[in-house]
């Protein structure tokens, strides 16, 4: 039990501390919004959309998953409004859907007509919104860390707004923590607890996430996803809580493919090497060149 407990803790941990990379930084403004992001590489454009809490730096770089696709792909990466070097409103007006269109709009910015989205837990929430409401402007889309729920079944707004409330009154992320605990182990101690707690709050602004919590942008209904016809890649986590939404999504979404990651957690997946293997396999065989020759 010990060493599960050290498990646990190592994972939040790699999410936070990790080194700052060097990377072209570049802003635009989205509805009045200064969103920041970074490109690199050249070929198809392949957009990044990293979780909540975190940023370009330490879902996408440290990692190495955008020095692996670089190689490649154009490789663009944003720090969604509320997170790293982005516009931190706390009016929850200010979101909502607007996560979902702040993607496009930097399409839009950088002149680009289609690109594959690859986005991680909440990010990756984003990319199903974009497979929903814009599958005009995807190659192919990535879901990895997250999944979707018919709303009466859906467990994540109650989440949210714990959440939220624990970010409002300084408490940290316990709500979310609990809520990503690996299938079958025991909670982080209260000790641990408070420790990953202090160093998300130094790390973040809690109230642009809580506003941010406080309006979520809307999952796509049933009828779009049925609907799809865009290539989609679920990757998740054997030991993911998020599994039973991408459980939803098998044989309700045409055009995808899930690869479960043996024995990962939701903090872990992004890490494991099946996911950048995955995703660079998916990606080859989603390319505009692929897909003419087929």
């Amino acid at each position: 039990m010990a060493m599960v407990k050290r498990t646990i803790l190592l994972s939040v941990l790699l999410v936070f501390l990790i080194p700052v990379l060097n990377a072209d930084d570049f802003f635009f403004e989205s509805a009045g919004i200064k969103i920041h992001y970074t490109m690199d590489g050249k070929g198809e454009a392949v957009l990044l959309l990293h979780g909540i809490g975190g940023d370009i730096q330490t879902d996408w770089s440290a990692g190495g998953v955008i020095k692996e696709l670089s190689n490649s792909y154009k490789v663009i990466a944003m720090d969604s409004r509320g997170h790293g070097r982005s516009g931190k409103p706390h009016d929850p007006g200010a979101y909502g859907m607007e996560l979902v269109n702040d993607p496009i709009r930097l399409l839009d910015h950088l002149k680009i007509q289609k690109a594959h989205v690859v986005g991680y837990s909440m990010g990756g929430m984003i990319a199903c919104a974009m497979v929903g409401y814009h599958p005009e402007r995807l190659l192919s889309a990535v879901i990895g860390g997250a999944g979707w729920y018919p709303p009466e079944e859906d467990p994540l707004p109650a989440i949210r707004k714990q959440l939220a409330d624990s970010l409002e009154q300084g408490k940290g992320i316990e709500p979310l923590i609990v809520s990503l605990n690996p299938i079958g182990a025991p909670q982080p101690t209260p000790e641990q607890m408070a420790f990953l707690n202090k160093m998300f709050l130094s790390r973040n602004d809690a109230l642009a996430l809580a506003a941010l919590q406080r309006n979520f942008a809307s999952p796509p209904p049933e009828a779009l996803l049925r609907a799809n016809k865009v290539p989609v890649l679920a990757l998740i986590g054997e030991m993911d809580p998020r599994k039973s939404g991408v459980d939803r999504l098998d044989g309700l979404m045409p055009n995808l493919k899930i690869v479960v990651i043996p024995k990962a957690n939701h903090l872990m997946a992004l890490a494991n090497p099946e996911f950048i293997n995955s995703l660079r396999i998916f990606l080859a065989e989603h390319s505009a060149a692929a897909t003419e020759a087929r």
